[in-house]
């Protein structure tokens, strides 16, 4: 089972479309056709089951040391579930999964917001 084509994300409040612009074995890539989002999902299978789905954004920002400039620059966020062949169900995956993004996003994003902040 793949996921929909297209994808649409929620990037900065504006929803933006994500067209399936790549399809391998275990792999599924969506982006934007400027470049400027992307959407990756894979899976890997050996010893443990790795399973990672990732968000690159790209943007044109002004550069801070020197006016009047701009510079290309990028981010990713991930979400990798690692996860031994046996000993937890999908069901228990999820749920964890789930958790993590109920922790960091409850409150407005405190957890979150913490995060990029750097607090620990």
């Amino acid at each position: 089972m793949a996921f929909n084509d297209p994808q649409t994300m929620d990037v900065a409040g504006t929803a933006v479309a994500l067209p399936r612009t790549g399809s391998g074995i275990n792999s599924g890539t969506f982006s934007t056709n400027d470049g400027t989002a992307k959407l990756s999902v894979s899976h890997t299978y050996a010893k443990r089951t790795r399973r990672v789905i990732r968000v690159d954004l790209n943007k044109v920002a002004a550069d801070p040391f020197v006016a009047g400039n701009s510079n290309s620059v990028s981010m990713s966020t991930y979400v990798v579930i690692d996860a031994p062949k046996q000993g937890f169900t999908a069901a228990e995956q999820v749920a964890a999964v789930a958790s993590l993004a109920k922790l960091l996003t409850a409150s407005t994003n405190a957890q979150l917001t913490k995060l990029v902040g750097g607090e620990n």
